[in-house]
């Protein structure tokens, strides 16, 4: 397909002229129009639709050469579309690929190379085809296996385009799929290689009523390793919660046994409780983000003392009440009451430019989680950051100073050319982005503290403060002891919702 060149001036005519036509075909009267013309003004609209990302993908594609999301003031790609344009992660990954995919390839030198999939970018700047036409090709074409030619490859891809343009994208999915096992009916062949690529343990989003689905696709290992433990663990009479004493180790009795009556799925599942508690009691598991592995529980006093409501843990899961009254029972566990976060045990000013203990367990009640916009990150997964004055500039580690921030984004905070920060007069740590990225959007994260959305401005008293967190270091799950003490103690997973431990497992 020729393109002419144009200029800058030229691009911008161009666009200005499009949105006049878009406003002069928005202030068209539709109520006196047939049948025959609804449809047929429906159909244009259509085509114009499919056309139109083929001119966002050449755009974005010529960005990606022109800077980086470090000169953008964000630390990806993803974010800075995320960011500017108010879209999700997966949508802005979607464009992405798709710009990766469609749009010309911009070499370090000479004119630009064809698009990786060139029949499905002709066949979209056509309007022949639209966005779930294209995203089922992509998927099918990264499917092939790795013995196919590139030859083969592209006529699969011709192949698609073609079906595409007759039928819908279940049809063309269906088609794809048949290709793809006349291809290799035998299906790959099994090696650690592609084991090593399919392995993973995912879990979704939290359910209304609490419960959390994990999916898992282990390795011949990784299953070895369970096996054996569920094998003791989830034998008959073990780790039985329904017991009024379970046993965890050694031998059920006999009635124990008998009186067992739950299923294979659920003793695995009492198993996998049972041996988390103890890698957590065992105190081997080190420190994560400068306090020991403990399961973190912030709630309100409120909910504690009338036993209603809920709890949420340092990564993000809602805990009923009742099980934070039962699993704070047998803990060593520390309040945090927020009623102008002050004390001397809390302020360490200029003598220390890490956060203790004790001011990430109020961090954790207060924040919830990494306070830039959009991030999801939970407080497991974060750091400490001084929020107004970084250390360097002579900032102090003072609890009403410092925020949560996940890694990446607390090394995104630049005064000259970056995000900055600062507090607000609730407390609250406030995003100001970069001027590129800067549309006016929130500059609160309210991800881990929803109910700050329903808060009316009077309402300080009851949503700003008085929030408690209870640290669970657990006598059966967790060791316990003093906040301040050197000494590990357990829990958390730092994987999806509270994200991986920043290098060194230090605050900033």
């Amino acid at each position: 397909m020729y393109v002419r060149s144009m200029s800058s001036n030229d691009l911008q005519a161009a666009v200005t002229a499009l949105r006049a036509a878009f406003d002069e075909v928005a202030a068209c009267d539709v109520d006196l129009l047939d049948q025959p013309e609804l449809v047929a003004a429906l159909d244009e609209l259509e085509t114009l639709w499919c056309q139109l990302p083929t001119m966002s993908h050449r755009l974005l594609a010529r960005l990606q050469t022109e800077a980086t999301p470090r000169e953008m003031g964000a630390k990806s790609w993803r974010e800075v579309l995320s960011v500017r344009w108010r879209i999700s992660t997966r949508e802005a990954n979607r464009r992405l690929t798709e710009a990766a995919l469609l749009a010309p390839r911009q070499p370090l030198t000479g004119p630009s190379l064809p698009p990786e999939l060139p029949a499905t970018a002709v066949a979209q700047a056509h309007g022949l085809i639209n966005s779930e036409h294209v995203e089922a090709i992509r998927k099918a074409v990264d499917k092939l296996p790795g013995f196919v030619d590139t030859a083969t490859r592209e006529q699969f891809e011709v192949h698609l385009v073609r079906t595409a343009v007759g039928v819908g994208p279940k049809e063309l999915k269906d088609a794809a799929d048949l290709t793809l096992f006349l291809l290799d009916q035998d299906g790959p062949e099994p090696d650690d290689r592609e084991r090593a690529r399919k392995r993973g343990v995912s879990r979704s989003k939290q359910r209304d009523d609490g419960m959390v689905d994990l999916r898992a696709t282990l390795t011949p290992e990784a299953w070895a390793v369970w096996e054996v433990l569920f094998a003791k663990y989830a034998a008959p009479g073990m780790c039985n919660p329904d017991d009024p004493e379970p046993c965890t180790s050694g031998t059920p009795s006999q009635a124990q046994i008998d009186n067992d009556h739950r299923t294979l799925a659920q003793r695995q599942h009492d198993a996998m409780v049972a041996v988390g508690r103890i890698a957590l009691m065992s105190g081997e598991l080190g420190h994560l983000n400068g306090l020991p592995v403990s399961i973190i529980i912030r709630t309100t006093l409120q909910d504690l003392e009338s036993r209603a409501g809920v709890g949420t843990t340092g990564g993000g899961t809602v805990v009923p009440i009742a099980d934070v009254i039962r699993m704070a029972s047998h803990a060593h566990h520390y309040l945090a009451v927020f009623d102008g976060a002050t004390g001397s045990a809390l302020n360490l000013f200029r003598t220390k430019r890490i956060a203790s203990p004790a001011q990430r367990i109020m961090l954790t009640a207060r924040d919830g989680g990494c306070t830039k916009p959009g991030c999801t990150i939970g407080a497991y997964g974060c750091q400490a950051h001084h929020v107004d004055t970084d250390w360097s500039a002579g900032g102090n580690t003072n609890v009403d100073t410092l925020g949560l921030a996940c890694g990446p984004d607390n090394r995104s905070v630049d005064p000259d050319d970056g995000w900055t920060t600062r507090m607000n007069d609730q407390h609250e740590v406030e995003w100001i982005p970069p001027p590129q990225l800067d549309t006016g959007q929130a500059r609160l994260n309210h991800y881990h503290r929803p109910e700050r959305l329903l808060r009316l401005p009077d309402d300080a008293e009851l949503y700003g403060c008085d929030n408690t967190a209870a640290a669970e270091p657990d006598d059966d799950n967790v060791a316990g002891g003093d906040v301040e003490s050197d000494v590990p103690r357990p829990v958390d997973d730092a994987s999806e919702p509270g994200g991986p431990a920043p290098p060194e497992d230090q605050a900033a």
